[in-house]
């Protein structure tokens, strides 16, 4: 081992790179316990339906090749960055095993801190870099980036400028079981810090204007966070309120105040989301925006961030600030 350079283990969720390999994908997602023919079935109709496959692995690797561009162009020589995925190769622990240098910097490709996610991943490869007698050192969170937030902001204002004047912004991210609720988990937090900054850089100063929406829960017994972006949807079209937290300063999206038109459109800004794949692709542009048309509301999303300059630039700054 060198001690010249460090690693940077950027951390994503992977995903499966040919149709045979969904069926590993999906069943390590399950932990090891293989889907029903049905819920193949679905996985795969939905990969169809997006084109045979997600474009996330490419997306993943153009965001690994521009952060280390951007701290080569900081830091000649230091760094070395490698990806590490969760359900997918390279795997988080397989990346740690290929390391040569005695630091590693783990940064998630996701900007909101949840235990149940970033901070699995960081355990994962924390535990990982511990057995090799390497340092590990994570970086929990960037929700409150400004260049992150510049971004969705610019692609905010940029969206609504063609969308009717009644359009309502709901910020979404995945959602997780409730139980994190009990716990105290910062995820809720963070994300309703995000929307709130977003929106006040966009000038979404109109009460009711804006609110948070959750998506992609997964397909288990128990609870998770809502309301739903389907459900808020369907909520907006007929003007019923939006139910759950409302963002700071602002009601609940849903029923116009007295006064003000019948909302006539959704913009989504998925601010939980940093690259194109099949929560954005097929959940919000096939799947809500067909909700939306059928409910006679315009729709459109902002862009991903995927490989955006101006963002990763700062996320190579916060490395350099922990390596």
């Amino acid at each position: 081992m060198t001690c010249e350079r460090t690693t940077v283990l950027l951390m994503a969720y992977g995903t499966p790179g040919w149709r045979d390999a969904i069926l590993p994908y999906y069943t390590d997602i399950r932990r090891g316990r293989p889907p029903t023919p049905e819920q193949l079935a679905d996985l795969a109709g939905r990969y169809e339906a997006i084109g045979g496959l997600s474009p996330l692995a490419e997306r993943t690797e153009a965001q690994r090749r521009r952060l280390q561009a951007a701290l080569d162009g900081r830091a000649p020589g230091r760094f070395d960055v490698v990806l590490g995925l969760k359900h997918a190769d390279p795997k988080i622990e397989a990346a740690v095993g290929a390391v040569t240098t005695d630091r590693i910097v783990g940064l998630v490709l996701a900007p909101h801190y949840s235990a149940f996610s970033i901070g699995q991943y960081h355990q994962r490869a924390g535990a990982a870099a511990a057995a090799r007698g390497i340092s590990f050192v994570g970086i929990d969170s960037w929700h409150l980036e400004p260049a992150y937030l510049e971004f969705l902001a610019a692609e905010v204002r940029i969206r609504l400028a063609v969308l009717p004047a009644t359009t309502r912004v709901l910020f979404t991210a995945h959602s997780l079981p409730e139980r994190i609720l009990a716990t105290g988990d910062p995820y809720p937090d963070q994300l309703l810090a995000t929307a709130a900054a977003v929106a006040e850089r966009a000038g979404l100063t109109e009460p009711g204007r804006w609110g948070l929406a959750w998506q992609s829960a997964g397909r288990t017994p128990e609870p998770w966070i809502g309301p739903d972006i389907l459900t808020v949807i369907d909520d907006l079209a007929v003007g019923q309120p939006a139910v759950g937290q409302p963002a700071v300063g602002q009601p609940a999206v849903g029923r116009p105040a007295v006064g003000q038109p019948a909302v006539g459109g959704v913009l989504v800004c998925a601010c939980g989301f940093v690259a194109d794949h099949l929560e954005v692709l097929y959940d919000l542009d096939i799947e809500a925006s067909r909700r939306a048309a059928a409910r006679g509301l315009a729709f459109a999303r902002t862009a991903c961030v995927n490989d955006d300059p101006t963002v990763f630039a700062a996320l190579a700054d916060r490395v350099i600030s922990v390596a």
